[in-house]
């Protein structure tokens, strides 16, 4: 397995699908984390995708270094990416300015992608909904979509989840006989 890319909406089953996949690897699993528990909500999800996990799997626990934690892994093992939207989130909260985050994104997709054990990587779609009414949400959502095509380019696989279902997302390149009629 080289990298796959999971997105979807929130409570679709992208993290539970990330779990699934992780356990048929056959040797160490590391997950990083990128939640920040800010408030009691967050820490209760946290122990819930803790929960979740095998107990012998490895975690990091890296809000804002996913490159260093990246490189930081076990040649061998496989990498989980929980998740990369969170890590995007806490990246604009440091008031990174959009070509930093850019780079970092390239970075560590590339670093993701030639992992020797492989990697999944969570992430969300946020794109699809009201347009935020605010400068900073709007800034979120363009960038996290931007991140998550970079990732996808990146990616050997992805997959879109939507109510706990697997839709493979195909390169515009790889589509034969798509052809719409208008």
């Amino acid at each position: 397995m080289a990298l796959v890319l999971l997105t979807g909406g929130a409570r679709s089953g992208k993290s539970a699908l990330a779990v699934q996949l992780a356990s048929r690897h056959g040797g160490p699993v590391v997950v990083i984390a990128t939640a920040e528990p800010g408030d009691e909500e967050m820490v209760e999800r946290i122990r819930r995708h803790r929960e979740e996990r095998p107990a012998e799997w490895s975690t990091v626990e890296e809000p804002l270094d996913l490159e260093g934690a990246l490189e930081g892994a076990p040649v061998g093992a496989l990498v989980l990416v929980d998740c990369l939207s969170l890590w995007v989130a806490n990246l604009l909260g440091r008031e990174l300015p959009d070509e930093d985050v850019d780079e970092r994104v390239a970075c560590a997709a590339g670093i993701a992608a030639a992992r020797p054990g492989g990697c999944i990587a969570v992430t969300n779609e946020v794109g699809w909904g009201v347009v935020p009414d605010n400068p900073l949400g709007r800034r979120y959502r363009d960038l996290l979509g931007r991140v998550n095509g970079v990732w996808a380019a990146a990616a050997d696989r992805a997959g879109l989840v939507v109510a706990g279902r697997l839709v493979p997302l195909l390169p515009a390149d790889e589509v034969d006989g798509w052809t719409p009629s208008f």
